[in-house]
Formats: structure tokens, sequence, C-alpha cells
């Protein structure tokens, strides 16, 4: 199946269950979302979109957002959504790289300043009274283009990710086959729908599989387990800094979280700690994964049924392979270090308008992540670092995520980033911000004595920098190109 069709398929087979919800238009069936879907598309359609064109939609997390993809997939068009928190100039260029013919948004005013082909806002998509007839998945090729998600541009300018419909349908099936995904699954989502994760993992997967979606708005730790309380979801997924929030509420809250079956973790390593210290507080079992955009979200997991190894990303998803080469694209088979490459059909088309960039990634089908890691016996992998944010000091090879995991075996660790800084001596030297629970007062020679414990006295930072907050980029990383900037003007 295509998933032009889904929303007829689910409409044809049980109009009245449950299919979205969220803030603004409450709870919708499987009938209104197909009717709304139709309605969307017979707008695009007389907007001109068709085969082989790019809708631009640019919603906060919004049932909308969601209703719009299926749109434009239904007239054989492809997505590209956007970050709304996003500049003029970022819009413009994101809108004209992937040549998007049309921009669904709030209203008529977002984004003013940016020149658009055509801006479609969700009022008129609303009143809309045209529909488009039932898709038929024999009419569209499962290798046409789905979705371009854009990068984050931490190396230069942001690229789209080329994701077709083989692709994120893959996914979707390898999703609901490892997470055991029935009918009866609801998701609360509460990533950015502009990101992969927060599409595949959190909506296309339950909806796949018969379930449904609540889309929560503005993620907030004060109000999610209300939400979680009013929803009863049986999973979601999120980055280890809403953990790491969660973890740190006051002790009173004490929520109802037994409709939550698993949380899954993406977009960066979880601490052990941290993952300890939520599962035994909330009671929610955390299963780790890792992914990236240019895979379509997710290429390994800790799994539901077997052995779970906190601190690893788990092993291959079906269907998928991992491994590891080393700097001249060998395959290690000993056990060492080396860069994680991917296989399967979940491998994006490559980068719009970069067959150059494309081919340095994707080696022979494989997939070259840039993440060094190490796979064990029983093929679990555990992350290392990113091969850009390796620090060499002194012709001694450093990797931050090693500092972190000890800095965050101190109890008052709420979140932490090593970088590299520029030393004349050295060519680099490691320094960590950290920031604590509860505006814990932790001197920074109090926290080396406790790195002296666990870490060579060559990988001891120069510096501790103790911080309100660490930067995150708009898909919740921490964004360690702030960082080493912040470290370098401020001459720390």
């Amino acid at each position: 199946m295509h998933f032009a069709a889904l929303p007829d398929v689910r409409a044809g087979s049980l109009p009245a269950n449950p299919c979205l919800a969220d803030d603004n238009l409450g709870r919708i069936t499987n009938a209104e979302f197909l009717d709304l879907v139709q309605k969307y598309a017979d707008r695009l359609s007389k907007a001109g979109i068709g085969v082989g064109d790019v809708v631009a939609v640019m919603l906060p997390n919004r049932l909308e957002l969601i209703v719009a993809l299926f749109a434009a997939w239904r007239l054989g068009a492809a997505a590209t959504p956007i970050n709304p928190s996003l500049t003029p100039a970022e819009v413009t260029y994101q809108l004209n790289d992937s040549r998007a013919r049309a921009l669904v948004c709030a209203d008529d005013s977002e984004p003013s300043d940016v020149t658009v082909p055509q801006r479609l806002a969700v009022p008129e998509l609303d009143r809309h009274g045209g529909r488009v007839g039932g898709a038929e998945a024999t009419e569209f090729s499962n290798d046409a283009l789905a979705l371009i998600i854009y990068t984050s541009g931490t190396t230069g300018r942001p690229k789209g990710v080329e994701l077709t419909h083989a692709n994120i349908m893959a996914m979707a099936e390898m999703m609901v086959a490892g997470m055991r995904l029935t009918a009866d699954d609801h998701s609360l989502l509460i990533l950015p729908l502009f990101h992969v994760n927060g599409i595949v993992v959190s909506v296309l997967s339950p909806l796949l599989a018969g379930g449904r979606t609540t889309v929560a708005g503005r993620f907030s730790p004060h109000t999610f387990f209300d939400r979680v309380e009013a929803a009863r979801p049986t999973y979601f997924s999120a980055v280890p800094a809403i953990y790491a929030m969660l973890s740190a509420l006051p002790p009173t809250t004490r929520p109802d979280a037994s409709s939550v079956r698993f949380a899954l973790c993406g977009a960066a390593p979880m601490p052990v700690e941290l993952l300890t210290r939520f599962e035994q507080r909330y009671g929610i079992p955390i299963y780790e994964g890792y992914g990236l955009s240019e895979g379509t979200c997710a290429s390994t997991s800790n799994p539901l049924d077997g052995v779970r190894k906190p601190g690893t990303v788990g092993i291959a998803l079906p269907g998928q392979e991992i491994a590891l080469v080393d700097s001249d694209g060998n395959f290690l088979t000993d056990g060492s270090m080396g860069e994680v490459v991917i296989k399967g059909p979940t491998v994006m088309r490559g980068y719009l308008g970069r067959p150059e960039e494309t081919a340095k990634v994707i080696v022979d089908g494989w997939l070259h992540t840039g993440d060094i890691g190490r796979i064990d016996a029983d093929g679990y992998l555990t992350l290392v670092d990113r091969i850009k944010d390796m620090i060499i000091r002194g012709g001694e090879n450093l990797y931050p995520k090693e500092i972190e995991s000890a800095i965050y075996t101190h109890p008052q660790v709420l979140e932490v980033a090593v970088i590299g800084r520029p030393h004349p001596v050295y060519g680099e030297v490691p320094v960590a911000f950290v920031s604590y629970r509860d505006s814990a007062a932790v001197e920074p020679e109090q926290m080396l004595d406790h790195l002296r414990k666990s870490l060579a006295q060559y990988k001891i930072p120069d510096l501790i920098v103790t911080v309100d907050e660490i930067p995150k980029n708009p898909v919740g990383k921490i964004d360690k190109r702030i960082l080493r900037a912040r470290s370098v003007e401020a001459r720390l």
C-alpha cells in the first residue's frame, strides 16, 4: 500500500474510529481525516500542484500539518516541512532549494516577508469546499519522492534529504514490527513535525498499524504528564534532553503513566545514569535507538522482546544492515572502533541537487554516517562519538562522549557537552559545559576531582564551565557549534 491511500483505507474499514487529535481541532475520526485530506488536496490541485511538485508546509505541531502531507501525497507531490522558527532568509533558502510551488502556513501574514509562488493559509484550506476523489495505490510509484527533510546545517548550508515513498513505508513497517504496534496503540507526539522522527515514528507508524496519534503542542516538562494522564497514550518518542528535564521534576510530581508501555529515545546517545533515573522514577522502560534523516530516521534499536543493553543503541532493525569501516573504507570485524555504515531500504535517494555530496556518503549502497562506534559479539552497537567531534590532544584521540559519560556519573549533573578548544601547544584540549539539577552548586575543582577517579589525566577537561542551560538545535540535539564559538569568543 502507498501512504496516499491510507486515509481511504482507514475510513473505509472503520470510519468512526479515532485517528488524530490536537489542541486546536480536538479529536477527529478516520472519516473526518479523509474529508480534510480530500479538501486540502482539492485546493492544492486548484493551485496547480500535481505529480512531481513540492509543497512546503510551515506549521507548528498541529493536526493540519499531517493533513497537508497526506494531501500532497494524494496528488503525487512531495512535501518539505519547514521549521516555523527559522528566519525569513532561512525559509527563503529552503523554499528556493526545494523548488516548492506552494507554501502551507498558519495564516496569510506568515511569513509576510518571504516571497513564495503561492501561499495557502490554513483558514482558507479549511473553508474550501472541493474534494479530490479516492486515491489508488496503483496510481503512484513507490520510488516517487515523498519528503524532503532538511539537515540542521551544522557543517554548512542545510541539505535536502530525499526520502521516497518506499523509504518511509519501509521505515514505518519496521517500526510497526519492531515496536509491536497494533490498532490499540496510541502515540503522543512531542517532537517537532518538521523532523522525520516526529513524522515517521509518532504519526505514520501508528496510523499504519491502525492506531492513532495525539499531537501535543510545544513541549513543557511541567505539563507533559498532565497530557499523558489526559490522553492515555501507549508510547512516545523523545530525546535525552527531554528525559533529563522530566527526571529533574520535583519529587512531588507523581503522575499516573500506567497507559505507557514504552518510550523511545533517539537523536543522541542517552547516558545510562539518566536512563536508570528516569525508569526507576516513572516505571516507563526506555528503548534506545539510532539513526539519521539520511536513513529515514532509525536503523538500530534495543529490542522490545529480547535483551536490552543500556548504553548501547541496540541491534540492526529487521531489513537493515549495520557495519563498521576504517578510514580507507575497509570493513572491520575484529571488534575495533570504526565509522558506522548502514544499508537497507531506508537509505535516502540522495541529497537534493547535490550528486557529488551524495556520492561521498552513499558508497556501494552503504550510507556513511560520520559516527564512530563499536559492535559487540551480539551485534549491539555502541556509539563512541561523531568523527568531527573527536578531539586530538597532543596526538592522543579523545572522544567527548567518554568524558561526558564520566561527568554524568555525578548525581547533580543534568546535562553536559564536551568540545575541543584550540590550544597553542597540544593542538586541542577538552572543555566541558555542565548544567546541574535543581540549580546545584558544584565547584569546577570538585568536578575535576570526581573525574580523576575514572579518567586518565590526559582526558581530564582543561576547564569546567557551569551554565544554566546547554544550547540545543531545533530537533533537541545539543548544539556544539554554539559552544565552540562561545569558548573561542569568550576565551574561557
